[in-house]
């Protein structure tokens, strides 16, 4: 099943991106390691995982197999060290002071750890996030960090405004050409988001089935 699905969503794809520059991220919050092995068996190496505790029981039970993590949640202070040491992605910056933490935090003796700034792309006051005019003042501060990268930027758009959103992230990132991650598109908009650039797509329930 899992295996089918997965199939399923790397067609769909494939179909959809003609300069093969997508990255399917395979989200497996609440899932437990048995199906993420199913996925694994199947060729899938990016995981996304948005609940810290819970990810770290998987990271350690699948910890001799060659995978891709990526905290893909919101992220609290107190948690910053456990994602800085365990994680090769952080999708979710949004403030200055975790990025700070997540960088004295992350062991020199691993690769330097992959991070994104989350964007409020539709200012909604119930999502987190930095709004776009705030994008330049934060970019200098990364050039001071030793131990962490900034790749790109990640977003959730409202669903009633979500096409209109994707291509505002698109024109955001060719904006900064160091940069080269854009992490946006679900289940439900995986087509738009390929359409419109992205490289990271975050897909759970159509390779794993709904949460219960």
């Amino acid at each position: 099943m899992i295996q089918d699905n997965l199939k399923k969503v790397q067609e769909r794809i494939h179909t959809l991106d003609k300069n093969q520059q997508v990255t399917l991220i395979a989200v497996s919050k609440t899932k437990p390691a048995s199906d993420l092995q199913q996925a694994i068996d199947a060729g899938q190496c990016h995981f996304g995982e948005n609940y810290l505790q819970e990810a770290l029981n998987k990271i350690e039970i699948l910890k001799n197999q060659d995978l891709i993590w990526h905290f893909i949640g919101p992220i609290q202070s107190n948690k910053t060290n456990k994602i800085a040491e365990n994680f090769d992605w952080v999708h979710s910056v949004d403030r200055l002071k975790i990025a700070k933490r997540l960088n004295d935090q992350r062991p020199e003796d691993m690769d330097k750890l992959n991070v994104l700034l989350q964007i409020n792309i539709d200012n909604e006051s119930t999502k987190s996030g930095i709004l776009e005019d705030e994008i330049d003042g934060f970019i200098p501060y990364f050039e001071n960090f030793k131990n962490i990268v900034l790749r790109g930027f990640m977003c959730m758009p409202s669903p009633d405004n979500t096409e209109k959103s994707f291509k505002k992230m698109a024109e955001i990132l060719q904006k900064y050409p160091n940069f080269d991650t854009l992490s946006m598109g679900m289940s439900n908009d995986l087509d738009l988001a390929v359409k419109n650039g992205a490289t990271f797509v975050r897909i759970g329930t159509d390779i794993f089935g709904k949460r219960t």
